[in-house]
């Protein structure tokens, strides 16, 4: 089941432009400390998790095979959804470490000890993976509740804007959904980046009220996963 579910959610043709967004974006986007690698990679994620995962069950309207779909059990639809949108976000995932590594090689930023950078890494895919989630399921959620690919990624991008800037980060503080990108580290130096004591270095691993972001992405996943039986119901 799971190399058919392939098949249809992961075409070739999407697996090379996301590989190829990755590619140019990292080339693009420049960074001096490794930190800024992370900051620049979630949001560009997960702006493209929205385009990448809005077809996950549209494609069945689209196609008209949803009328095959309305004849078989909800938990068959949902396991198939579900086995998807896993195999999507898997490739996110991977495509987010391949640019972390990809701006590392390309960039060559100002680096730390070996532990510390591997640590940096960590919490970044630990940080990404629940923003790719998030970002793919509401626009998966919306796609489905309007029956428009385009009406979902509208909805999503409009609410990706709102928090991915100023009014966001200064309206919803430590809960913002792009919490972890959104840390302030303007004007500190080097040095005091990675210190592990005072205001300065709380921004270098240390400090973790970013991850209340985290959980409100945890915690709407878990209420879009409920509310999706009664929208494929309805609207599937």
């Amino acid at each position: 089941m799971m190399k058919t579910e392939w098949k249809i959610c992961l075409p070739a043709y999407k697996l090379c432009y996301a590989l190829c967004f990755v590619v140019f974006f990292c080339v693009i986007r420049g960074v001096t400390l490794t930190y800024e690698i992370g900051v620049a990679l979630e949001p560009a994620m997960a702006l493209f998790a929205m385009l990448f995962c809005a077809n996950t069950y549209t494609q069945e309207i689209s196609s008209g095979r949803s009328q095959i779909q309305r004849l078989y059990p909800m938990d068959n639809r949902l396991r198939s959804m579900a086995e998807r949108l896993f195999l999507q976000e898997i490739v996110l995932l991977l495509l987010s470490a391949a640019g972390y590594g990809l701006s590392f090689l390309l960039h060559r930023p100002q680096t730390q000890d070996t532990g510390t950078e591997i640590r940096i890494f960590l919490i970044f895919l630990a940080a990404v993976l629940v923003t790719l989630w998030f970002w793919g399921m509401l626009s998966n959620f919306l796609s489905c509740l309007f029956r428009n690919r385009w009406a979902g990624i509208g909805c999503c991008l409009a609410l990706w804007i709102m928090t991915d800037s100023s009014f966001g980060k200064k309206s919803f503080g430590n809960w913002n959904l792009f919490s972890y990108a959104l840390r302030d580290i303007k004007g500190l130096s080097f040095s005091s980046y990675y210190s592990v004591s005072g205001a300065a270095g709380s921004y270098g691993g240390t400090d973790f009220h970013w991850i209340y972001g985290k959980i409100l992405c945890i915690l709407l996943c878990i209420g879009i996963a409920l509310m999706m039986p009664a929208v494929l119901k309805k609207k599937g």
